[in-house]
């Protein structure tokens, strides 16, 4: 373990002071359970300050209500020894009055009396589920957490089973009892007959971790297990059944659809199979169960993971180890860790949420990597479906009441010919005929609609269903569970056909479960009228049109997290401009760090006009004219003289990329820059990005090296590409960084018209500008920042960022860069001066590029820079 050496925040080495302040104003904020927007760039430590700055308020919280239970039991015994239990209270005390009876007033006395108590044995429970010693012992004990949803469903399934040992014969082949639907009363009809007890409030504060990807959950749980709070903390890593799954016959799969799929199959196979009493009738097949979701494995595993600080791997590697499976015993560990490592989707989706058992209620929530959170909520929350996938689900859901009439209860025969119905008028929309299944008409007309939700409800003519009770039905009685294990007895669906190979692998992938995405949208479907659209595309046949749902208020589906959370902790490397997009008042606390490098370690700069004077100013009418591309090349051709090592140069589309790249072939001005840096350009397919990455590393390192006519490579990326965000462009990997024009969103896209007049419609003017307005120019430099900030990325990292477009020059636009580059940015109306300051500080000489060494934990992680060394001048 690491000594500490700061005395309030343990940190393993000294902070800097934008640490130390980052530590500072974190502490603040979850101790007036504040909502805080924190920027802190890459390379600063940002992970370390949360992880040190949460923790150690944490501590102290703790601390702090270990000494209030200690007073409250001092006090409490000095209670009980000067005033006996007989001793009334005086007239008027806790609202009795001096003419209440006796009995009133003792009455009175004993409630003050049991409440006190029961603050002091939860207090006393809180310290208890704190101790080392305690998590042992409950490692013994059949403590067995289930979420209500949990329960809920295995009522249902042994109910089920029930039915079908009343009913047997009536033709149904072996295996085929287990997939009628238990018997389904809604909420407003009834209550339920058997109450399951939920699991109890967790007495301890939590913190929930979250980010976008497994890689940098791994590599924050990591930074964990290198500071000091590695031995006194219990943490939980939670992901993806794709992630965590250990059964390999699962695992083959590949897809997460299929992996969800034959997961939750196997799991019904064993509810079906621990639900007791012996079969009527053999089976000729037993079914496939999960060897590795059993309770007593689940149990040691959960009792092993919170022992010790493990990432996903290491959790694997346990269950393994335990034979117990990692997606569930992480789950059964949730209520018990102080810290919960988990995904975006999981805390962000309030169904996933509740099923991974996941009580925000006075919990503190950090979210890092939230530049993109707006965006990650609207696409969670969003929902398409296809016409085939639509046929399929009416396909599979027809044969299933066909087949099944006779069985099922009244009321799950009538809520499934509602789904029915649903189908067949969303089917209507697409303009499909009566015979649905055959999908392969094709259209006289084409083209994009956009609806409101009640509009759409009407066109459907699905307006007089309740969707909400259908919801609920989905959710409780788990007919999607059941209609994808009966696929095994129903005939071949129609589409696609079972003679007929499908080339699109991903379209396999969708047909496996149509059911799936169906009740996605129509939960989608529940959405206030305002707070979303419905797009209509029609093209081709009917199983290539589609449904989607566009969530245009995201602010609705995170208003519960705020509202349930002590504090709510939003971070990221940039997040600027701070504009999360919400209509909701937040009592927020705003820090925008700065940088670790000295201020002379960049040189940004806004050029204005090229070197032979043409102004560049690259706007969709003239971005594409000769002149433009020729001044384009133009400065690129200057820089390669000066800059060494690599540079990246960001186009605002791949289209306008192949373009320039035809005209400069053409002009010679390519032959130009491939005689001072071989080119490189960003794969469309993602599978390539690392092996284009290592090649790009390759031949820096090379002609350091080696030297010779080439002095680096140059590497022409596309802002929102692969390569604009997650990936380190460190050292001589990005010595200059050129941004093209300004990326500004498509303005004639139906999607982002409706959300610019819903925003003009609910949120108040920006300034001089609309809200609408506002949002485009924050998605264009949002995606600017997140380009230029590739470059720096550790304290003795230095490089020059270019902006050619005069339109970066005005205050507005300035004022949206991340504040360490703005303060260094400089307007350069020529480009003599521009050129001079680049080549000043692109000599060898530089002595702020020699003296400032990166600390160890600083260093650049990606997925290729560590095959390389760090190249210094």
């Amino acid at each position: 373990m690491v000594e500490a050496v700061d005395s309030r925040f343990p940190f393993p080495f000294e902070p800097y002071t934008i640490q130390k302040e980052f530590m500072e104003a974190l502490y603040r904020t979850l101790e007036d359970s504040k909502i805080g927007i924190f920027e802190s760039p890459t390379g600063t430590g940002k992970s370390l300050s949360l992880i040190c700055g949460a923790l150690t308020w944490l501590q102290d919280f703790e601390e702090r209500k270990k000494q209030e239970a200690a007073r409250l039991l001092e006090n409490r015994a000095d209670t009980v020894a000067e005033h006996p239990a007989e001793k009334k209270l005086t007239p008027g005390q806790d609202g009795s009055s001096s003419s209440e009876p006796d009995w009133i007033t003792a009455f009175v006395q004993k409630k003050a009396e049991r409440d006190l108590v029961d603050k002091l044995k939860v207090a006393s429970h809180e310290s208890q589920y704190q101790s080392r010693n305690a998590l042992a012992v409950r490692g013994q004990s059949d403590w067995w957490i289930r979420s209500d949803e949990d329960e809920e469903a295995r009522q249902l399934l042994e109910l089920s089973k029930e039915c079908a040992e009343e009913e047997q014969g009536a033709g149904l082949e072996d295996g085929e009892e287990e997939l009628l639907v238990a018997e389904y009363e809604s909420d407003d009809d009834t209550k339920p007959k058997n109450r399951w007890v939920s699991s109890p409030d967790i007495p301890c504060i939590q913190i929930y971790y979250c980010s976008r990807t497994h890689s940098q959950l791994a590599q924050f749980v990591h930074e964990v297990q290198k500071s000091p709070f590695a031995e006194n903390i219990s943490l939980v890593s939670l992901g993806s059944r794709q992630n965590l799954c250990i059964n390999e016959e699962v695992r083959r799969l590949g897809s997460v659809q299929l992996i969800n799929d034959r997961c939750m199959e196997m799991q019904k196979n064993k509810h079906e199979k621990s639900s007791g009493g012996e079969p009527k009738r053999r089976r000729s097949k037993p079914k496939a169960v999960c060897p590795f979701y059993r309770h007593e494995a689940l149990q040691g595993l959960r009792d092993e993971a919170l022992v010790k600080v493990r990432d996903i791997e290491q959790l694997v590697a346990l269950g393994h180890e335990t034979k117990g499976c990692p997606y569930y015993g992480g789950r059964l560990a949730v209520p018990a860790a102080q810290l919960v490592v988990l995904p975006y989707q999981t805390l962000l989706h309030e169904a996933t949420r509740r099923a991974s058992g996941i009580r925000l209620k006075d919990q503190v929530v950090i979210i890092d990597e939230a530049h993109n959170l707006t965006d990650t909520i609207t696409c969670i929350h969003s929902s398409e479906v296809t016409g085939a996938q639509l046929c399929c689900a009416h396909s599979q859901l027809s044969q299933y009441v066909g087949r099944y009439r006779n069985r099922l209860k009244a009321k799950n025969l009538m809520y499934l010919k509602q789904i029915l119905f649903v189908v067949e008028g969303l089917v209507r929309v697409l303009g499909g005929g009566k015979n649905i299944p055959q999908g392969h008409n094709f259209f006289l007309f084409a083209g994009t609609e956009m609806l409101t939700i009640n509009n759409f409800l009407f066109k459907a003519q699905i307006d007089n269903i309740n969707l909400f009770k259908i919801q609920r039905y989905f959710e409780k009685s788990l007919i999607k569970d059941s209609v994808i294990c009966s696929r095994f007895f129903l005939s071949s669906l129609v589409v696609p056909t079972p003679d007929q190979k499908v080339a699109d692998e991903e379209k396999q992938i969708s047909m496996a479960s149509p059911m799936m995405q169906v009740e996605g949208f129509l939960f989608a479907l529940t959405n206030a009228n305002k707070d979303g659209r419905l797009v209509i595309q029609r093209h081709g046949t009917l199983a290539q049109c589609s449904l989607k749902f566009l969530l245009l208020n995201p602010a609705v589906h995170f208003a519960p997290v705020l509202k349930e959370c002590r504090a709510v902790i939003i971070a990221g490397g940039t997040m600027q401009p701070v504009s999360a997009g919400f209509a909701l008042d937040l009592s927020e606390r705003t820090l925008l760090s700065g940088h670790v490098i000295p201020p002379e370690n960049i040189l940004p700069i806004v050029l204005c006009n090229g070197p032979s004077g043409q102004e560049l100013e690259f706007t969709f009418q003239n971005r594409e004219t000769p002149q433009m591309m020729d001044e384009m090349g133009r400065v690129l051709a200057n820089l390669m003289n000066v800059v060494p090592g690599g540079v990246v140069c960001f186009f605002p589309s791949y289209e306008y990329e192949r373009r320039a790249l035809a005209h400069w072939e053409s002009t010679g001005i390519l032959a130009r820059l491939a005689a001072k840096k071989k080119i490189f350009q960003e794969p469309k397919k993602a599978s390539q990005v690392e092996q284009v990455l290592t090649e790009y590393s390759r031949c820096i390192q090379n002609c350091r090296q080696v030297g010779g006519a080439l002095s680096g490579a140059l590497l022409f990326s596309v802002v929102g590409g692969k390569m604009s965000e997650g990936i380190n462009f460190s050292d001589d990997l990005g010595r200059c960084v050129v941004m093209v024009g300004m990326p500004y969103p498509n303005i004639k896209s139906p999607e982002l018209q409706e959300k610019m007049a819903y925003l003009d419609k609910h949120m108040p003017q920006v300034g001089r500008q609309s809200p609408g307005k506002a949002l485009v120019e924050n998605l264009c430099m949002k995606a600017v920042n997140q380009s230029i900030g590739r470059a720096i990325r550790h304290r003795g990292d230095y490089a020059s960022i270019l902006l050619l477009d005069r339109r970066y020059s005005r205050p507005t636009t300035l004022h949206k860069l991340p504040e360490w580059i703005r303060r260094s940015t400089r307007v350069q109306p020529t480009f003599g001066p521009a050129f001079a300051s680049i080549r000043k500080v692109s000599l060898p000489s530089w002595p702020a590029a020699k003296l400032l060494t990166p600390r160890p934990s600083e260093s650049s992680v990606s997925t290729f820079s560590f095959l390389f060394p760090k190249c210094r001048y």
